[in-house]
């Protein structure tokens, strides 16, 4: 848990870094279709690393395992997604286009374990 709670206060504060970074430095150097997957990497990444915290608060008081394995999901989604989409703002480098929607199954796969944390929560 100390891992995904640290992993989460690190990504949160990259996400400020490089939404300032993309609205600062990279308006005037990068493609409009650039900036956007640019932006929409820094919204997903901030959205879901605030999640993962959340998740992590809530497992401190229900002891429900999927709430871990919710915030796993989040962290690997904020790396194949975000992280594929840096990579398409930032280079030439396209086959990594494929992974994106990978890391949004697992944005979908973190969302689904609160689902099931919630309906097996007791109060």
């Amino acid at each position: 848990m100390k891992l995904l709670l640290m992993w989460a206060a690190v990504s949160a504060a990259l996400s400020v870094m490089l939404g300032a970074f993309g609205a600062h430095a990279l308006k005037d150097t990068i493609s409009v279709d650039s900036l956007g997957y640019f932006q929409t990497a820094v919204q997903y990444q901030m959205l879901h690393s605030i999640a993962m915290l959340a998740y992590l608060a809530f497992y401190s008081s229900w002891k429900n395992e999927w709430l871990i394995w919710g915030a796993r999901s989040f962290a690997f989604g904020i790396l194949f997604f975000s992280g594929s989409l840096y990579i398409l703002a930032l280079t030439d480098i396209k086959w990594v286009g494929p992974i994106t929607p990978l890391g949004g199954l697992c944005f979908i796969a973190g969302w689904v374990c609160l689902l099931v944390a919630a309906y097996e929560y007791e109060s």
